[in-house]
This record gives C-alpha cells, sequence and structure tokens, in this order.
C-alpha cells in the first residue's frame, strides 16, 4: 500500500504531485529544488548553495519517513547548466558517509523557477 510523506520543513509540491511516496519500504522523493520553506525562497548564492538547500529539503522528508541520506540508493540530479556540474559534485560528496548511491546527472534546458539544479531521490528502508 502506497503512503503519502510529507515534511512541513520541506518546500510544498508546486504543482499536482506528492512530496514523496513510501510503497514497499521504498521511498520516492519528487524532484527538490532548492527552496527554503520558511522563506519560499532560493538560497543567496549560487550552485554550492542551491545544492545544499535541496539536499536540507530531501533530508527533512528522509526525516518524515523515518530515514537518513544512509538510506538513499539512487539520485537524479538536474542542472541548468553542466558548467555547475563540479560545484554540485562537492557539496553532493559531503552529503554521504563512505557509501555513495547509485547517480545520474545530467543538464536540461530550464528548471522550474529558474532553478539551477534539482535533485530527486529513492531510498530503502
Amino acid at each position: 500500500m502506497k503512503k503519502v510523506i510529507a515534511s512541513k520543513e520541506a518546500p510544498a509540491a508546486i504543482g499536482p504531485y506528492s512530496q514523496a511516496i513510501e510503497v514497499n519500504g521504498m521511498l520516492f522523493i519528487s524532484g527538490q529544488l532548492p527552496i527554503d520553506a520558511s522563506t519560499g525562497e532560493f538560497p543567496a548564492g549560487g550552485i554550492k548553495e542551491q545544492t545544499a538547500q535541496s539536499f536540507a529539503n530531501i533530508k527533512a522528508i528522509l526525516k518524515e519517513a523515518g530515514m537518513t541520506t544512509d538510506n538513499i540508493v539512487k539520485t537524479t540530479v538536474l542542472l541548468a547548466d553542466i558548467a555547475d556540474f563540479a560545484g554540485m559534485n562537492e557539496v553532493y560528496a559531503t552529503q554521504f558517509g563512505t557509501t555513495f548511491p547509485a547517480r545520474s546527472a545530467f543538464a536540461v534546458k530550464d528548471l522550474p523557477k529558474g532553478a539551477l539544479v534539482e535533485i530527486e531521490v529513492i531510498a530503502a528502508k
């Protein structure tokens, strides 16, 4: 049975989707834009700050589901500009222990609200 997971510490969905869905011990977190839930804005700065905010949102949703970044098995990183890959990767590397999840990362033409990064996650209990 699927269960909707939502955290008030992460921004509400900006469309017809859920922050996350849990089913059979798997958690599917929708792409997280770098929106600060308390302000509704992107953090000041660039790709590093936006990547950190996207992960803060992911961690809030994981916490709501009783999980941590240790439960993440797959990420997909969308970048508005592939030139931001190194900066994103620098912050990304600090979000996990010694075992990194599988990952896809690629540039797209545009992201919602003009974001520089969006990250979606699959986690398992």
